[in-house]
């Protein structure tokens, strides 16, 4: 006998297929002609794209804020980021398990897997978050003494480290709940969160980095409390909304911990290649600090303004990479193959468009940007050179990047990227960069080149894999 539908599942199958309507979207030609799959992914990219931005937003006052205070401070506060940096990752990888295998079920518009899936994630986060914080609360110094020799700057970032270490279980969670409302596309609670986030951080900032109206100078402390009291808001705001609010998911306080063993195996094997890249680009994150910090003063400065800058444009490839995963997921989950072959091609086309768009702007950028900045020639001419390389680096990585992360992992493939990075990383990238820095000591422009050239030869790979469809696993179980 045909399996009836659980209460709701109807309604949440017209929900889960907002832009496929009653029936199927005629489709003519190499792309979609259903212009509410354009208005969907419109929606999804450009929400997650001003979060993106809103969360470098966050980083960026917070080191502006602590840089004009002590530039010891600063240092220290860099360091502590190192760790946190790996943290994010891993759990991003917790959470972008979750969003793969969630957004198949929500395909077949299936509440209840999610929920369980929702509640193996926070328990993997957690462990991952605590962790984290059982290292650096049992060795802060030792810790902190892998990415700097100087007691001062261990000394302030250990200050810090003390008070920051208690939002990794906050944080976790928070990014948890927030997949599991990807999975159901909605979106913007998230850039709600961090526009929040962001005021309350900087307010606490200006008043107790220097001890303003009365409060006391606590310098970096200050800082890392004004984040703690950000991280905590934010997760009071997703709770409430997830558990009060939201009328896609439905999630119940104990939804939370109430995990299903078949749907953790699936999570686990999922989510176990996206922790490995995750953890692989924590750890080229730290070697590539090292690298840097190793190129002159000048060369220096000048890495940090382009970054900056390169920083604010990729957001627009990060938000599009999200939105493909949950859109091409959903597609895995009807089991409508033409449909998916097109909404690939259509996506490819975009990620092309966007590519061209924001190089073509970092490349202009420069030419305006620059002459705001109080810098000598010699660094205004290396960020100049460093600018023109990655307005080439972003134009590639704005194809590669959605296409792995995006399509290919979002269809159930979450091993290509891992062997992709795990090859063109640490087989290739990271050797030359470290040979072109300390053997060769080539010129800062091609050390650089060196360390980005990973997002301009992973397109062909790339390409080659995506349009071969063997990445498309169907990973949902029928009797859950």
């Amino acid at each position: 006998m045909p399996r009836r539908p659980f209460p709701g599942q109807r309604s949440a199958e017209r929900a889960a297929r907002p832009f496929y309507g009653e029936g199927m979207p005629v489709r003519q030609g190499l792309f979609t002609r259903d212009r509410a799959f354009y208005r969907t992914f419109l929606r999804l990219c450009l929400t997650l794209m001003v979060e993106q931005a809103v969360i470098l937003s966050v980083n960026l006052a917070d080191n502006l804020m602590i840089g004009s205070y002590s530039e010891t401070a600063l240092s220290g506060v860099a360091a502590v980021n190192q760790i946190q940096f790996v943290l994010q990752q891993v759990v991003y990888a917790a959470s972008n398990g979750l969003i793969v295998l969630g957004s198949q079920y929500w395909g077949q518009g299936r509440r209840e897997p999610i929920r369980r899936l929702c509640a193996s994630g926070v328990l993997l986060a957690l462990g991952l978050a605590l962790t984290f914080f059982a290292a650096v609360s049992l060795f802060p110094v030792q810790t902190l003494s892998l990415f700097t020799k100087d007691a001062a700057i261990v000394a302030e970032g250990t200050a810090y480290l003390g008070i920051i270490r208690f939002t990794y279980p906050v944080f976790a969670m928070t990014t948890i709940l927030l997949g599991s409302m990807r999975c159901v596309e909605t979106v913007k609670i998230a850039l709600r969160v961090s526009c929040v986030s962001l005021v309350v951080n900087c307010s606490i900032n200006y008043v107790l980095i220097r001890g303003r109206f009365g409060a006391p100078e606590l310098g970096a402390r200050g800082a890392a409390i004004g984040t703690l009291t950000a991280r905590v808001l934010e997760l009071v705001i997703v709770l409430s909304f997830v558990l009060l609010r939201d009328e896609k998911l439905k999630l119940k306080p104990g939804d939370l911990f109430r995990v299903s063993g078949p749907l953790t195996r699936d999570y686990l094997r999922v989510t176990g290649p996206i922790l490995v890249t995750g953890a692989l680009w924590g750890g080229f994150n730290a070697i590539q600090t090292m690298v840097l910090g190793h190129m002159t003063s000048n060369a220096i400065a000048a890495y940090s303004i382009s970054s900056t800058i390169f920083l604010l444009l990729k957001v627009t490839s990060v938000g599009a990479a999200t939105a493909a995963a949950i859109l091409i997921g959903k597609d895995v989950g009807t089991g409508a193959m033409e449909r998916l072959k097109t909404d690939t091609r259509t996506l490819q086309v975009i990620f092309l468009g966007i590519g061209l768009v924001l190089g073509t702007a970092l490349f202009l950028l420069r030419l305006v940007l620059l002459p705001f900045y109080e810098i000598g020639p010699e660094t205004r001419e290396l960020a100049n050179l460093f600018l023109i390389i990655q307005s080439v680096v972003i134009c590639t990585m704005s194809y590669q990047m959605p296409v792995n992360t995006g399509i290919i992992r979002g269809g159930g493939d979450t091993k290509f990227v891992m062997y992709l990075d795990l090859v063109s990383i640490w087989g290739i990238v990271l050797p030359l960069s470290l040979l072109a820095a300390f053997v060769l000591h080539w010129h800062p422009a091609a050390v650089v080149l060196c360390l980005n050239a990973d997002q301009i030869f992973k397109c062909v790979p790339a390409a080659i894999r995506v349009n071969g469809y063997r990445w498309v696993k169907k990973l949902t179980q029928e009797h859950m």
